[in-house]
């Protein structure tokens, strides 16, 4: 008996099937991962003080004379100004990480995996930079607005190292990583460093927006 009788050949619809069945167990593992990190976030929110009471002088001395500069006064209490560029704001969150989540559900294997890494680059990360100028404009305004409040959120100081963790794994994958994308063009699956980096951006985006909205509503 031949080697192919006892081993038939691997059909499309089989292949089709196995990627299917792959991609949901990733989103499951993805989704409960989510609700971890937001769980997570949660936790620390109650568990860790509302304010700091941080003893660094000089910077808190710095965002007490933003917050009561006649900008930061003005943006504070706009009836308009201020939820209009809050409002820009998630806008912005909502084009560069909704952009640049695709790019990474491609490094995961999740989506698009008929499109090569390079042209899911191309098509979608303009808009993400787009995106990402925006947010940190009017996140810098928001901040403006309420810097010593902000200083003394825990949850701000949250999200300001999930956002370093979130441009540390990008530099990581821009300067090392991602030289090699040309190579993984006609790969489906990526090598596990790629897939990795997708997967941990995913997972500090949700973390940083979950923290946002913690933020929201200490101060």
């Amino acid at each position: 008996m031949s080697v192919g009788a006892l081993n038939p050949p691997v059909t499309v619809q089989e292949i089709r099937h196995d990627l299917a069945r792959r991609r949901l167990y990733f989103l499951i593992a993805g989704c409960i991962a989510s609700l971890l990190i937001a769980a997570g976030v949660w936790m620390l929110a109650i568990l860790l003080p509302s304010r700091t009471g941080s003893p660094i002088a000089p910077l808190r001395e710095i965002c007490q004379w933003i917050y009561q500069t006649p900008s930061s006064t003005g943006i504070r209490e706009s009836i308009y100004l201020f939820p209009l560029i809050e409002g820009v704001h998630l806008l912005g969150i909502g084009l560069s990480v909704g952009m640049l989540c695709w790019f990474d559900l491609r490094l995961v294997g999740l989506a698009m995996t008929d499109q090569s890494v390079s042209k899911v680059w191309k098509r979608v990360m303009p808009a993400a930079f787009a995106g990402f100028i925006v947010m940190f404009v009017t996140g810098g305004l928001l901040f403006w607005a309420e810097a010593a409040t902000a200083y003394d959120s825990m949850d701000f100081w949250i999200k300001m190292g999930l956002l370093l963790l979130a441009g540390i794994n990008a530099g990581y994958f821009e300067l090392s990583t991602h030289r090699h994308a040309g190579e993984w063009d006609s790969q489906q699956i990526l090598p596990l460093k790629a897939r990795l980096a997708g997967a941990f951006s995913l997972l500090l985006w949700v973390a940083i927006i979950v923290t946002g909205r913690t933020m929201a509503y200490s101060f």
